[in-house]
């Protein structure tokens, strides 16, 4: 079985890096321009190649050959980083390298060599193992569930809500059980044993630690006899749809499970004409595409071969391109809201630019996150938008804060809150 995590399974990918910086700027055939044609948050912060996943690439090749050691620098290289994807979805336009995996990889030996992975990240993963969430509180999961919430005892499909949205943006949750609700779809929930995906866990290289939490979550499931799991989390989606197989070395179409976002859910009966909005919304508002659902929103693909001549696989592998992420479903929702104008950023769908909170970026480096969210509303400033919506409760989070420290007044929503709202 391939370790889809063992960075010897990457070498060829770091020694064919060509610097081309594919990786950091968005493409030419949709470049907006210099101002906003930079889609690699931590090169564009630290302004040094070293942050970029080129240099990252090079950096890493080093370590494996033993010209470099693990320096406080190196770690900071390193993690300094959300993993948003920008550098994947580019390098594949042209050359069908791994960046993402390469430096997913090196997180992983970073800490099975005892070196990462930050303070900040253990202290998350000890809340996780300790209390079944990211941020250690001791309430109840379930606490977000109100009173005219109608959750089914069984039910084919079960809703994930994922840690924000069960502990800190409530309203999101809230907003997604009267969605479901509204919309005749009966659901259940994992009750007592829900937990957390182990997002952070996975991304901060933890890999052993991540793939109890996996699997003990898979069993959970699987034990409902739920086939459909909603989440209205990116990253929740990310986890079980890609981190989950690709750890296990699985396909995600062998998992015995779906995965789907609440906007695939809601987007498919709008354009079925089964589900209306009667109130109206007069906003002019940017959608900012989740990372871990549009660039990173296909479905793992299995594979394990030999690389011949010239580079040539043997058999012919499924590269995750970005291209078939959710991108249209929440725009067509927005776009069925009277009095809502849609307007598009720069930087869209797989150039997105990210808000600056994943990859454990956050909660080791909270000004970095702080500015990436920053740059983005300055972006949502450059097309007259007084409101920017997302699909994730972590981008809401880091996009009002940023809004708020820089006195830009900008409100930031989830895409449920509005589906709520205009119901």
């Amino acid at each position: 079985m391939k370790d889809n995590y063992d960075i010897n399974n990457y070498t060829y990918d770091m020694d064919r890096c060509i610097g081309c910086k594919g990786c950091v700027w968005v493409d030419h055939v949709y470049m907006p321009g210099v101002r906003y044609g930079v889609k690699c948050p931590s090169n564009a912060y630290k302004l040094f190649d070293g942050y970029a996943p080129m240099g990252r690439e090079k950096i890493g090749k080093a370590l494996l050959e033993g010209r470099i050691d693990y320096t406080p620098e190196y770690l900071d290289v390193m993690y300094m980083c959300q993993l948003c994807g920008a550098c994947d979805a580019g390098c594949k336009r042209n050359l069908d390298l791994e960046p993402l995996s390469v430096l997913e990889s090196l997180r992983v030996k970073a800490v099975k060599d005892g070196k990462g992975p930050m303070p900040a990240h253990k202290k998350v993963a000890q809340n996780i193992a300790e209390k079944g969430n990211r941020y250690g509180a001791a309430e109840k999961r379930s606490g977000w569930i109100t009173k005219d919430t109608k959750i089914s005892d069984k039910a084919d499909m079960v809703y994930f809500p994922g840690c924000s949205a069960s502990y800190v943006e409530k309203g999101i949750a809230q907003a997604t059980g009267k969605i479901l609700n509204k919309a005749g779809i009966n659901f259940m929930t994992l009750g007592d044993k829900d937990t957390c995906c182990g997002h952070p866990v996975a991304t901060s290289g933890m890999l052993d630690e991540a793939k109890a939490i996996a699997r003990k979550n898979i069993d959970i499931l699987k034990a409902t006899g739920a086939t459909t799991l909603v989440t209205s989390c990116a990253e929740c989606y990310n986890t079980w749809k890609v981190i989950y197989p690709k750890m296990l070395s699985k396909n995600f179409a062998d998992m015995g499970y779906q995965v789907i976002h609440l906007v695939e859910v809601v987007s498919k009966l709008v354009n079925e004409g089964k589900f209306t909005f009667s109130k109206p919304m007069n906003i002019r508002a940017a959608y900012h595409d989740p990372c871990r659902m549009a660039r990173q929103g296909e479905p793992w693909v299995e594979w394990e071969g030999t690389r011949g001549q010239w580079g040539i696989l043997t058999p012919k592998k499924e590269y995750r391109r970005g291209t078939f992420g959710v991108y249209q479903q929440p725009r067509d929702i927005l776009n069925k809201i009277q009095g809502l104008d849609l307007v598009e950023m720069p930087r869209m769908k797989e150039n997105a630019f990210c808000c600056g909170a994943g990859g454990g970026v956050m909660d080791a480096y909270p000004d970095f996150a702080m500015w990436a969210a920053t740059e983005r509303l300055t972006e949502v400033q450059s097309v007259a938008a007084e409101a920017v919506i997302s699909a994730c409760p972590y981008c809401k989070k880091v996009f009002n804060e940023a809004s708020k420290a820089n006195n830009m007044n900008i409100k930031a929503y989830d895409i449920t809150e509005i589906i709520l709202a205009c119901m």
